[in-house]
């Protein structure tokens, strides 16, 4: 939710890629749909839970291992796990967290560009009006 990112680059995220001083996450080339780097700029609050996170998954190179191979990004089912556990199971999921943040930013002025480059579109004309729901 903090990140506007899908969920696969998230669980699959490697500590490397994450630059927590200059609040930045560049997931590379290789783990883009379109092969290009994509850079994430981190709130303080995603750094915040970052910092802890790497506390527990800090000497993994994923900082979201799997629970039975550490090797392997956790499961994609744990964060529609969540949803659920928290009451919102048919009211939310974890793309839709995107719709979401496009639909506020939007909302709040920001430059359409700027939102389109976050959710790591590349042509802004032909997928804005999916991800932006008001």
């Amino acid at each position: 939710m903090l990140t506007g990112v899908r969920a696969i680059k998230l669980q699959a995220a490697e500590w490397l890629e994450f630059d927590l001083d200059k609040a930045i996450w560049e997931v590379p080339t290789t783990r883009m749909k379109m092969r290009r780097p994509h850079l994430v700029p981190l709130s303080e609050q995603a750094l915040e839970l970052l910092r802890q996170l790497h506390e527990i998954t800090g000497r993994f190179k994923l900082a979201f291992p799997g629970r039975n191979d550490s090797l392997k990004p956790m499961s994609e089912a744990n964060i529609n796990q969540v949803i659920k556990r928290v009451s919102y199971h048919g009211r939310a999921t974890d793309h839709g967290f995107r719709h979401t943040m496009s639909a506020i930013f939007h909302e709040q002025g920001f430059n359409t560009a700027w939102i389109e480059t976050q959710l790591a579109h590349v042509d802004k004309n032909s997928i804005r009006g999916t991800y932006n729901h008001e």
